[in-house]
């Protein structure tokens, strides 16, 4: 089997996906961030395709920021000065060629992450 990496972003203040959520995607090569690609989610809080696909996975570390600022302020969520999340930054390693699924459960004022399926 070959790896491959893919997200879900799910507003929990809200009750529903978050659509238009802004998603990079680095590689972490040791003191270097490298920007390997930025997506958007979709109507159903996923990105319309894998984040690393089959053909593009490599063991190792690597990043992903999710812009939920811009997405709480797209979305209506009262601002502050400075909002509470703004970039929330996972770094993460991926050790085998195997499907890594990591999403963001997230709110206004907290988020949490965990190794899916």
């Amino acid at each position: 089997m070959t790896g491959y990496l893919t997200t879900h972003v799910l507003d929990l203040g809200k009750g529903c996906p978050a659509q238009g959520l802004k998603i990079e995607l680095y590689r972490i090569l040791g003191s270097e961030r490298v920007l390997l690609k930025t997506l958007v989610t979709n109507a159903d809080g996923r990105t319309d395709q894998q984040i690393l696909p089959r053909e593009e996975f490599q063991i190792g570390e690597y990043e992903l920021v999710f812009h939920a600022g811009a997405y709480l302020d797209a979305t209506g969520v009262p601002p502050e000065e400075p909002r509470f999340l703004n970039l929330v930054p996972l770094r993460f390693g991926m050790s085998s060629a195997t499907h890594y699924h990591v999403p963001l459960l997230l709110s206004p004022f907290g988020y949490t992450t965990y190794r899916g399926s």
